[in-house]
């Protein structure tokens, strides 16, 4: 995988980013004020590891690697989207926020776009760890 440069290169950093964010918060969260939100500080330290994790596959890359990253990026998506909406539909659920809460709104939406690009980035990298080299058009008669 090729992540000198371009999209991988950016998708590392935000990943790594966001694994350190997340952990940081949530570990102060978790030691200092735990009784308050319980649930959003420990789904907070669940996003960690999972950016951490995404993290890894994408900076390590091969079949594994990439199988392991599709499935917790899908699991991110899945993750987003259910304690956005929970978040949403009922706020007193989440005392405080989480990163995800409201779909990730307090980090511009990342938590919401990181998963999709993550998605879409395991899987144009196909198995080899390579693009998928493009369809030559057939040949013409004449």
């Amino acid at each position: 995988m090729d992540l000198n440069h371009g999209p991988g290169r950016l998708l590392v950093l935000l990943y790594g980013v966001f694994a350190v964010g997340a952990a940081s918060r949530s570990a102060y969260q978790l030691s200092t004020r735990f009784d308050e939100a319980p649930v959003a500080y420990l789904l907070s330290a669940v996003a960690a590891v999972v950016y951490a994790v995404i993290t890894f596959c994408l900076a390590r890359g091969g079949e594994r690697a990439r199988r392991v990253g599709l499935v917790c990026c899908a699991a991110e998506l899945v993750g987003v989207l259910t304690v956005g909406t929970w978040s949403l539909v009922d706020p007193g659920a989440f005392p405080d926020a989480t990163v995800w809460s409201d779909y990730g709104i307090g980090y511009v939406f990342f938590p919401l776009i990181l998963p999709l690009t993550g998605l879409r980035w395991f899987r144009w990298r196909g198995a080899s760890g390579a693009p998928a080299a493009p369809v030559a058009p057939p040949a013409r008669e004449g």
